[in-house]
């Protein structure tokens, strides 16, 4: 009886915590916070209207060269010492529709060791609100530790503000993901970014270069590390700041107050394969100020995506219908069909792979290396048959079979001889072949990651067991190596 008590004094007050609870139409919603502009009436005017005449002054006197842009490294100083250098890169958005922009620039004020977020939900400029992105916080935030939120870094930074009227001005309807650098992270921000950047995101990288040094050791400082940055490599990178940081050229601080996010540029181009990088402009302040003693030098680079060096997502299913539709044609009287092609890349000679997978089992895989006369649409076509009848290792492919078989092609790039394969090669990166006499071999990209084989264990195999070499004979000197990137995809 007693436990009975208890029971039902229990429930009453249940019921009544229900019944006083408030109804969630009545609950106050959470306010939404917005970062106020700090950078404004310092480093861009305040009003409104002069600073939409600035940028748009600066705008026109530049014109749109560049497609698919990617990354931007842009500068963060005053507008009147750098804007028209910004310009230049911001041209290059015009007629964009990115979805999303990832802010990276360095922390002037707060130093830590980390990638830090902005808690806040929108930034305020002169020229509206832009809302912060924290879906793609959310998944960043999955991928390391030390990416974090840390709302002090954002508060008094100007590095990343400056870059947001110009967007304002170039885009429409974008969200932004700002982030600042502390610390080396480069290599911890790339990776966490490469898996997450597609094709309606934007990366814009807030640096400028050499700071306080003469007018022309500014030049010359700043040329050579513009230089590193065209390479595409970040050790170039790192190796031409090193290099004039210990020259100890006159009132020379700093090479690049945004290093950091310079590299993580340099990587997150290596991991999405963007090779096409271009300098748009280069000056320092005392191309505006006249004064020559002590200036900043600035520049634009933009990372994009040339066309004719990848195929759209249209022409890779185009190429997989063609393989797809050459094998099963074949069956009914070992003819090859012939293809009326409209995409002007396919009719390009280019190598190719086309492998044939049966579950997780390879079922057949046969290619052309380097092609200089038969165009891509065809050589797939080709390597399809050759791939289902032809590969030694397997009996031909039968009709009843083709359903459960999944094909893959994979699109080479040209050849690259090289001397020091423990430097140049990149695993999962590079396919290699090796060449000694009338032996050589070959290996796709993506057999050392089928494999979960290191450098090592993957030039051994392709010599010992493709080429029919010594398996350490790549080592020697004594053998030719070649290295190839490809274009990966297969049916879904």
């Amino acid at each position: 009886m007693k436990n009975l008590v208890i029971l039902l004094i229990i429930l009453v007050l249940i019921f009544l915590a229900l019944f006083f609870m408030p109804h969630k139409e009545n609950m106050p919603k959470k306010e939404l916070s917005v970062r106020e502009c700090v950078a404004a009436g310092m480093f861009y005017p305040a009003e409104k209207e002069i600073l939409e005449k600035q940028i748009k002054d600066f705008l026109a006197r530049v014109k749109k060269t560049e497609n698919n842009p990617k990354i931007l490294i842009v500068p963060h100083a005053g507008y009147d010492y750098s804007g028209q250098v910004a310009a230049y890169a911001f041209k290059q958005l015009e007629g964009e529709n990115f979805e999303r922009v990832v802010l990276i620039g360095p922390s002037h004020y707060d130093y830590f060791d980390g990638l830090a977020l902005s808690e806040d939900d929108f930034w305020q400029t002169p020229l509206g609100k832009a809302e912060v992105d924290h879906n793609f916080y959310q998944e960043l935030l999955k991928e390391n530790k030390n990416i974090f939120y840390r709302q002090i870094s954002h508060q008094q930074e100007h590095s990343l503000e400056v870059e947001l009227p110009f967007l304002q001005t170039v885009l429409k309807d974008f969200k932004i993901a700002p982030i600042m650098i502390s610390g080396l992270n480069a290599e911890i921000l790339a990776e966490a970014l490469k898996n997450l950047i597609d094709e309606k995101t934007l990366v814009v990288i807030s640096s400028d270069l050499s700071h306080y040094p003469p007018y022309e050791i500014a030049n010359q400082t700043d040329k050579k590390t513009i230089e590193a940055i065209l390479s595409g490599k970040a050790e170039n990178f790192e190796k031409a700041i090193q290099e004039s940081m210990s020259q100890n050229s006159e009132n020379l601080d700093t090479c690049a107050c945004g290093g950091e996010p310079i590299k993580t540029a340099l990587l997150l181009a290596r991991d999405l394969e963007i090779k096409d990088i271009k300098l748009l402009k280069y000056a320092n302040s005392g191309d505006t100020s006249n004064d020559y003693s002590k200036v900043v030098g600035y520049a634009s680079i933009i990372f994009s995506k040339n066309d004719e060096d990848f195929l759209s997502e249209t022409e890779k299913q185009e190429l997989l219908k063609i393989a797809r539709q050459s094998i099963e044609n074949y069956f009914k009287g070992n003819k090859m069909l012939e293809f009326e092609v409209a995409f002007k890349r396919l009719k390009q000679p280019q190598g190719a792979f086309v492998t044939l997978r049966k579950g997780q089992q390879l079922r057949g895989c046969i290619g052309i290396i380097e092609e200089r006369e038969m165009p891509l649409y065809k050589v797939v076509s080709q390597m399809a048959i050759a791939a289902a009848f032809e590969d030694p290792r397997f009996i031909p492919v039968s009709a009843q079979e083709m359903d459960e078989l999944k094909i893959e092609i994979s699109v080479l790039s040209p050849l690259k001889k090289i001397s020091d394969p423990f430097k140049e090669i990149e695993i999962n990166k590079h396919g290699v072949i090796i060449k000694k006499g009338s032996n050589s071999g070959v290996f796709l990209p993506q057999v050392a990651a089928e494999n979960n084989w290191d450098l090592e264990t993957f030039m051994n195999e392709l010599c010992q067991n493709k080429a029919g070499l010594p398996k350490t004979i790549w080592k020697t000197g004594k053998a030719d190596i070649y290295i190839f990137s490809a274009e990966i995809f297969e049916e879904k």
